[in-house]
């Protein structure tokens, strides 16, 4: 299945990251966490295809998509960030493994927060984000995306740590064993990780080495 829907709006959060808010087709369904492959609906564009999470909760009249632009190179999400209202995207079926089961920790590398960002939402919307814990490492302070929305949740544990930004008084820590035993302690609950392929790899290897049951950490497969 493929539709075109027309951009909305474009709201900007950082120096390369904006919210996308789009049409939502009728019926058009999803879970938080979810995503669809996304294409823009211009000649020499259509089957350009990127993933990307939804990041409006689903009972909202609009979709969102909150996506980072890289401008080193002439692909799609640079050119996204030319478009504004009144262009269209092509979205696509919804898929994804992310979905929440429960109390944990949720780990990201820099844009792979957006898989959590309509899954917090949610909780918070509904009275559930107490016992949940969110650990974002990014290069600098400035790439952190939504730092005062999640900091505004109640009930929510945060660790921001920039591995790039010396003048940072946030954490200048890797994610590495010695971290998670520092920040984490406990590896009886559940985990989500979401960001470089390595990064969530080297992350899986290192809860498994801490004793965490494999059963409960979830990550895009």
């Amino acid at each position: 299945m493929s539709i075109s829907v027309k951009i909305l709006d474009t709201i900007p959060l950082t120096h390369n990251v904006r919210h996308y808010r789009v049409e939502k087709p009728k019926g058009y369904g999803f879970s938080p966490g979810q995503a669809t492959e996304v294409s823009i609906d211009r000649d020499g564009w259509q089957d350009e295809k990127r993933p990307f999470t939804f990041t409006s909760l689903p009972d909202d009249d609009t979709l969102e998509f909150t996506i980072k632009s890289y401008f080193d190179h002439p692909g799609v999400t640079n050119q996204l960030w030319s478009l504004g209202a009144g262009d269209k995207l092509i979205l696509r079926d919804v898929w994804g493994t992310i979905q929440y089961r429960g109390p944990g920790t949720f780990i990201a590398g820099g844009a792979g927060v957006t898989p959590f960002i309509a899954i917090l939402r949610q909780l918070n919307a509904t009275g559930k984000i107490a016992g949940n814990r969110l650990i974002v490492s990014n290069q600098t302070e400035k790439d952190i995306i939504l730092r005062d929305e999640f900091e505004a949740m109640k009930g929510l544990d945060i660790i921001w740590t920039v591995t790039g930004d010396a003048k940072s008084k946030l954490l200048q820590e890797r994610i590495d064993a010695d971290f998670l035993k520092r920040h984490v302690g406990d590896f009886s609950g559940k985990f989500y990780l979401c960001g470089p392929d390595a990064m969530v790899k080297d992350i899986r290897e290192l809860l498994d080495e801490a004793g965490a049951d494999v059963g409960n950490v979830t990550w895009e497969k």
